[in-house]
């Protein structure tokens, strides 16, 4: 695997994702799967609007000095990975709409063509409470993904987890939903939702 080539991939997708204001300047978290006990993910101090080979680090499974360097999300994507097989590529984004229309509603469920043929509804999952949710994600985000089967997660106030065998799928989808939440709230028959 061209690693050179990936990490210029996952800098594409970064700013593309950056710039529909999925990612925050240090928010959120990209990765890829290099080979079966190893993946790269964006460093710490990673801007997401630049992302370059210098914000980009390749992890063992097995942890050692670099773990200190990558992404708060690390032990989320290293569960994933080593948990569930189809998963190559791996996203933490918080997409405003999305993000915003999950604060008041216990699922998703598009009224648009795209989002409904493409993502269908989407539950909402409630972390319960913010103090601990670090602690529990590592474990709880990859046993929802496998008791679910599915591979996408909208967690309230908190953002999207998405994993795929595809890099384009995987933002494909993530733009269908935050498109669809975007329309929901847009929509004259939700009065929670003021835009005023």
């Amino acid at each position: 695997m061209n690693r050179e080539h990936l990490k210029a991939q996952l800098s594409s997708l970064a700013l593309s994702m950056f710039r529909k204001d999925f990612f925050g300047i240090y928010h959120g978290s990209l990765s890829a799967k290099t080979e079966s006990n190893r993946f790269i993910i964006n460093t710490k101090e990673a801007v997401f609007d630049a992302l370059d080979m210098n914000n980009l680090i390749e992890l063992y499974f097995k942890k050692d000095y670099r773990w200190n360097q990558a992404s708060i999300d690390s032990n989320i994507h290293y569960s994933i990975y080593s948990q569930i097989s189809e998963a190559k590529f791996i996203c933490f984004s918080m997409p405003p709409f999305t993000t915003a229309y999950s604060l008041n509603n216990s699922s998703i469920a598009p009224k648009d063509y795209f989002g409904y043929m493409e993502i269908g509804t989407i539950p909402v999952i409630d972390p319960k409470q913010f103090d601990d949710w670090y602690d529990r994600a590592q474990s709880e985000i990859f046993l929802y993904f496998q008791t679910h089967k599915t591979n996408i997660m909208v967690i309230k106030g908190y953002g999207v987890y998405t994993f795929n065998r595809d890099m384009n799928e995987m933002a494909k989808k993530l733009s269908i939903l935050e498109k669809s939440c975007r329309l929901l709230m847009l929509d004259g028959s939700n009065k929670d939702f003021n835009f005023d």
